[in-house]
């Protein structure tokens, strides 16, 4: 099916370039960090994450990609629309059927990216005949402490001396000057919680403390890597938040 959908995407849209495939909804998010595109085409029933489930960490990044759903089940379309797609596709598309979503992807992407995720949203649920999206709710007050396992102890540790957080499987790494402590809380609602001025997203699985970083350099491969006070690793900034370093 990906290797159909190609082609009929370079026949109907020759100047795209297609920069990844992924077999499974975890490589698909891998590679989404990675190269950052600006379209992504996801088949909604995929082995590791669905389609819905990529869709749904995507949304809130710093630049979103432009989503399409390919489904051979109409009845997820609307669960589709919930998620911002621009677009779905009933398996296998037609080059009619294609061509119409080519044309409102030129037109989104031509967009600036901050304004498409909340444009999209609001005019497929207005399609839908939703009365209004749901007012956010009242931000609370950033974490001040986290309390942590460490081996067979549970620390109380001060927000200010948080190095830096990264994704481990089902836990969270609190990484501080003399160690590392784990707590079940995963990264996505961690980021609610924490002082978006203090702490920077600079990859999907970590967010480091501003106040920790020690500068930046480039890696052999090209990769901007963070360095920090106090701890001897550096860590890699994803496509998608190198914008955070410029200037540096």
């Amino acid at each position: 099916m990906r290797e159909y959908l190609e082609g009929q995407l370079k026949s109907v849209w020759p100047e795209l370039r297609v920069i990844a495939r992924a077999a499974n909804g975890i490589e698909a998010l891998a590679m989404i960090d990675e190269q950052a595109p600006d379209v992504v085409f996801l088949d909604i029933r995929m082995p590791g994450l669905t389609g819905l489930d990529v869709a749904a960490r995507l949304v809130g990044s710093a630049k979103p990609p432009h989503i399409v759903f390919v489904t051979a089940f109409d009845q997820y379309a609307v669960e589709a629309f919930e998620h911002s797609a621009v677009d779905y596709l009933l398996k296998p598309a037609s080059i009619e059927r294609l061509e119409k979503t080519v044309a409102k992807l030129k037109a989104r992407v031509a967009v600036p990216a901050a304004a498409v995720p909340a444009v999209a949203l609001q005019a497929l649920l207005a399609q839908l005949g939703a009365a209004a999206v749901p007012a956010t709710a009242p931000a609370s007050a950033p974490l001040q402490w986290i309390r942590a396992s460490h081996g067979e102890e549970t620390r109380l540790i001060a927000i200010e001396e948080v190095i830096y957080f990264q994704s481990n499987d089902k836990y969270t790494s609190v990484f501080v000057a003399d160690g590392e402590s784990l707590i079940r809380t995963p990264i996505s609602k961690l980021r609610e919680q924490l002082d978006e001025q203090q702490f920077w997203q600079i990859h999907r699985s970590v967010i480091v403390a501003a106040r920790h970083v020690a500068g930046t350099r480039q890696d052999f491969r090209g990769r901007l890597m963070v360095q920090l006070k106090g701890r001897p690793e550096q860590l890699v900034v994803s496509r998608n938040y190198v914008d955070l370093f410029r200037g540096m």
